[in-house]
């Protein structure tokens, strides 16, 4: 139960950051939000045991992400699906820690941004060049590794018996 309030409180966020703060090309806010994408790193350990669970529910919110604010449907779904298989690889070679969090934040805000540029390139549907990349990369940093070490330390915060998933 956990996991999927951490996946609504991201995806609620995202929603309202993104109405309140600039997000033009050339007007970025230092707060561009990905809570939704950072989540998906943030519940993996809360899945231990289930990690096909992990994936069907990552894919579902990426179509609900395509749905509700990018109107490219499966796209999303691809890449929340890739990003998670970073994320369980990097849990299952590297562990879970405060410094851990932060790279892997790092890392997958990097590899989500850079594998959307690259469809943006091949379907020719806006210009990009790796100026725009890095400046989007740059401004999607900082609100998301805020998000992801605050939750983390809320999520350790929390007795045993809240982090158990109860997927059926």
């Amino acid at each position: 139960m956990l996991s999927f309030s951490i996946f609504i409180i991201a995806f609620i966020m995202d929603g309202i950051l993104s109405n309140f703060l600039p997000f033009l090309p050339e007007d970025l806010s230092y707060f561009t939000p990905l809570l939704t994408l950072t989540s998906i790193l943030l519940v993996y350990p809360l899945y231990r045991k289930k990690e096909k669970n992990y994936f069907i529910t990552i894919i579902i919110l990426g179509m609900l992400y395509d749905l509700f604010y990018t109107n490219l449907l499966f796209l999303n779904a691809i890449l929340f699906f890739i990003c998670g298989l970073v994320v369980k690889f990097f849990y299952k070679n590297f562990g879970y820690s405060f410094i851990k969090i932060i790279f892997i934040t790092i890392l997958i805000i990097t590899i989500y941004e850079s594998l959307t540029a690259f469809i943006i390139l091949i379907f020719n549907l806006v210009p990009i060049s790796l100026f725009r990349l890095v400046y989007k990369i740059a401004h999607s940093l900082l609100l998301n590794v805020i998000f992801a070490l605050s939750s983390y330390c809320l999520i350790k915060a929390l007795p045993k018996k809240y982090k158990k998933i109860s997927i059926n």
